[in-house]
């Protein structure tokens, strides 16, 4: 068969943890999620590692790894994030590319990217080796091979990126086919103009560089790769693969390759159930062979490019402008706001290039001081170091790299230089000008990498080029009234979240007042050694004082602090840290705290702390941000306490009234209506969320709200319901000869499957899913030979996957 398919998809996220944790904080917008990160997770990667493949009544017959079938990459940031966070995701990820390989003639399907998703045309040379060197060591680590393609951050490309690319041992890479400038076939002189997407996208090409080295194109088919976003091809799988296979040349003999590029997010975030129909159409492809599928590694030894090309120079796949949409207002946006403007995209260019330019000579001076030969062999090779911070590894690093043997605070310069260019490369991440606002969540990411650079060169040599950065900052107008320019968004978002030592100890000091008390405590990237820590409590106040060491797992400095912390309920909070003195003045700190708060005197208490810690006072505002949600729904759960029995007693004391009037059609007043919304869905959640569920009060909730036309938080509801039944899904894996744990999930999905809500059991379906591919089979032929035990067992499991939607 001389036709072949490739479906590329391009997964990636910009990094997105705060710069001086290293953990990605709460994001209110990916609610009900914790961030989204964790939300698309949920939505496209995992969903496309165990995509379903349904039958003509829509049960789910099989279950598919889409990556294991197509050609896919992911950004390096978002897999060290997946490793930590979703290792389920992560580990499904790399067992795809390892299938893939037996799948695919000894080719993987996994490609690697360019570090964090810089424009390669915008960056400098150095910057352009460290993307794919640290891309590549990456993969490397990750897959446990060579990669042969790499993705380019938007396709942008430029012949010194080729270049880079060829001289690190890459052997093709993917454009849009309005990349290409012209073609001809190998031995031909006369070429032949390709631009305005005028190339044969069927065919691998060669492109020789001035070098004299050599580098695979792969221009994928534009219009297909559109219709996926636009023209609803991922409503039907059946639809996608005859719209692949309609793209082949009937007439020609060659070998063909159809292929397509689109971001892996349209499969499941952007178009809900986009991955079903993308495994589908795999499935029905090869079921009716229409064509043969392929990855590009495999394709290129089969049919090795008999054409050649060239490109146009700084083009990528979502600027029709080149790669203007990442310095100036070239008109490209998302849409959706048609009086805005992107002027703003060029000062912050021109700032984030004047941060670069001013800190790469204090690094090659500062570094070479600490017995450092080559400053940017060295930063190549510091990949090493992100992808394993362990202490071993960071002074076998350390050693490796320096002329002489470093004291413990050269250690700490030598980190802190290397963390500085560090966060240099992150501040330069793509989707910083791709979107409409400056102050969108995307460019303030930046700017944060951008804050953390200037705050290490200032540490380091005392140099602050803050004023000066803030100065070009105000040239970066917002679109929005209220937000001025990018250094209103600077003052009020990111000088807020800044960490020093000192913060990190006031940190550790007001969560020694609301949890366990530990000797040694994890803050993020942090460590806290208690030195000492003494709690006093009077009713609801508390005042915690102590001193302890706070280290920075990242460039290794520390701080021996003093700290003390006042609690007056609630979230009120006051209190300072300093670094500590001596014992005697500990002491002299302790004995006037402890007096003023044994007296019932907190306005001295509070004086005290003012006294003694002066300029570094803190409250709860300075709390990193998840822990400012912990214990705001502390206080909040507390307080929703005595809301509701309010609620309660008056749902309770009016409830023949409003039974009467629903029964005659009046409309409740709002005051009785809230009060039914609120006491149902209250009810119903607490029972969803219950260890233990039980289906006949959830019935009976399901009921109530149907009678009383409550207007039900689906959300919320649909949340609790998808965690519960995975929980119990688990327990009956765990547990998996009784038939207990089945009857009750059974009970409850029937109960579950009469409500309005729309429900998503993915997590348990796939478990299920696995007990009958291992342990079914087994009870099955244990009841075939007349085991009663066994008999029983597979109709209840036969029954539960029904209700799941599984056909066995």
């Amino acid at each position: 068969m001389n036709r072949y398919i490739c479906i590329h998809g391009h997964f990636y996220q910009p990094p997105r943890e705060n710069p001086w944790l290293n953990e990605v904080e709460l994001q209110e917008s990916a609610a009900p999620y914790h961030d989204w990160n964790e939300r698309i997770t949920d939505e496209c990667y995992a969903r496309n590692s165990a995509s379903r493949i349904l039958n003509g009544q829509g049960n789910i017959v099989d279950i598919m790894n889409n990556y294991s079938n197509i050609s896919f990459n992911f950004g390096p940031t978002l897999l060290e994030w997946m490793q930590r966070k979703a290792p389920d995701t992560y580990q499904a990820i790399l067992d795809a590319d390892k299938e893939s390989i037996s799948r695919f003639s000894g080719h993987g399907a996994a490609l690697a990217q360019v570090y964090n998703h810089i424009i390669m045309p915008l960056a400098n040379e150095q910057d352009k080796h460290t993307q794919v060197i640290w891309g590549i060591y990456d993969f490397k680590k990750r897959f446990g091979r060579d990669p042969e393609g790499m993705w380019l951050g938007e396709t942008a490309a430029d012949t010194p990126t080729l270049e880079v690319l060829a001289e690190h041992g890459i052997k093709f890479t993917i454009l849009s086919p309005y990349q290409a400038k012209r073609y001809r076939k190998k031995g031909e002189k006369e070429w032949k103009d390709a631009e305005g997407g005028k190339i044969n996208p069927r065919r691998p090409y060669l492109c020789k560089l001035p070098s004299g080295r050599e580098i695979a194109l792969f221009f994928y088919d534009a219009p297909v790769s559109q219709g996926i976003a636009f023209e609803r091809l991922l409503n039907s799988g059946e639809t996608l693969a005859h719209r692949l296979v309609s793209a082949f040349d009937e007439k020609s003999k060659e070998p063909q390759l159809m292929h397509i590029a689109t971001d892996g997010e349209t499969y499941g975030h952007h178009h809900r159930f986009g991955e079903m129909a993308l495994s589908y159409a795999l499935y029905h492809i090869e079921e009716e062979e229409l064509a043969q599928l392929t990855i590009y590694g495999e394709y290129l030894e089969k049919h090795p490019p008999v054409y050649e090309a060239e490109i146009i120079e700084n083009t990528s796949w979502s600027c029709v402008h080149g790669i203007e949409r990442w310095r100036s207002n070239c008109g490209c946006s998302t849409g959706g706001h048609s009086s805005w403007n992107q002027e703003w995209r060029k000062p912050i260019r021109n700032s984030f290039d004047q941060i670069r330019d001013h800190l790469a000579p204090i690094y090659e001076q500062e570094i070479k001081k600490l017995g450092v030969q080559d400053p940017w062999a060295v930063r190549n090779n510091y990949i090493e170091v992100i992808m394993d911070r362990s202490e071993q590894n960071v002074e076998s690093f350390i050693s490796r790299h320096t002329s002489r043997k470093l004291t413990p605070d050269e250690k700490v310069r030598f980190l802190k230089l290397m963390e500085m260019q560090y966060h240099t490369l992150l501040l330069f991440t793509s989707c910083g000008w791709f979107f409409d606002e400056v102050t969108g969540i995307e460019t303030i990411q930046d700017i944060y990498y951008a804050a953390r650079a200037i705050q290490l060169a200032r540490d380091l040599t005392g140099l602050d080029y803050e004023g000066e950065f803030v100065k070009q900052l105000e040239q970066a107008k917002s679109n929005l009234k209220d937000q001025g320019n990018a250094a209103y968004a600077y003052n009020k978002i990111v000088k807020d979240t800044m960490i020093d030592l000192l913060r990190v100890g006031a940190h550790y000091a007001v969560s020694s007042l609301f949890g366990e008390h530990t000797d040694e405590l994890d803050l993020y990237s942090f460590t806290a050694t208690s030195e000492k820590h003494e709690m006093l409590e009077a009713g609801k106040q508390k005042l915690a004082m102590g001193r302890a060491k706070i280290k920075s797992n990242i460039t290794w400095e520390e701080i021996m602090v003093t700290y003390s912390v006042l609690h007056l309920g609630d979230h009120q909070l006051f209190g300072g840290v300093r670094e500590f003195m001596n014992i005697e003045s500990y002491d002299n700190l302790r004995h006037e705290l402890t007096t003023a708060f044994e007296r019932g005197n907190v306005s001295e208490v509070i004086m005290l702390l003012d006294k003694h810690f002066e300029a570094h006072n803190y409250s709860f505002w300075h709390l990193f941000r998840d822990d400012q949600k912990k214990i705001l729904d502390q206080v909040v759960e507390q307080t929703l306490e005595g809301v509701e029995n309010d609620f309660q007693q008056l749902y309770d004391n009016n409830y023949p009234l409003m039974l009467a009037m629903k029964s005659i059609g009046m409309k409740l007043p709002l005051p009785l209506k809230t009060t039914v919304d609120i006491i149902v869905n209250t009810k119903l959640l607490r029972e969803l969320n219950a260890e233990d569920p039980n289906p006949k009060e959830v019935s009976r909730l399901m009921e109530e709200a149907k009678r009383m036309d409550v207007k039900l938080n689906y959300n919320a509801l649909e949340f609790a319901v998808t965690s519960r039944v995975e929980i119990m899904m688990k327990q009956v894996q765990e547990q998996l000869h009784s038939i207990d744990f089945m009857d009750r999930m059974i009970e409850l999905l029937m109960v579950l499957d009469n409500s309005d809500l729309d429900l998503d059991y993915w997590q348990a379906q796939n478990i299920a899913f696995r007990i009958q591919q291992d342990g079914y089979e087994d009870y099955k032929e244990r009841s075939n030979m007349g085991d009663k035990a066994a008999a029983e067992w597979c109709d209840k499991f036969e029954t539960l996957y029904n209700n799941l939607n599984l056909k066995v």
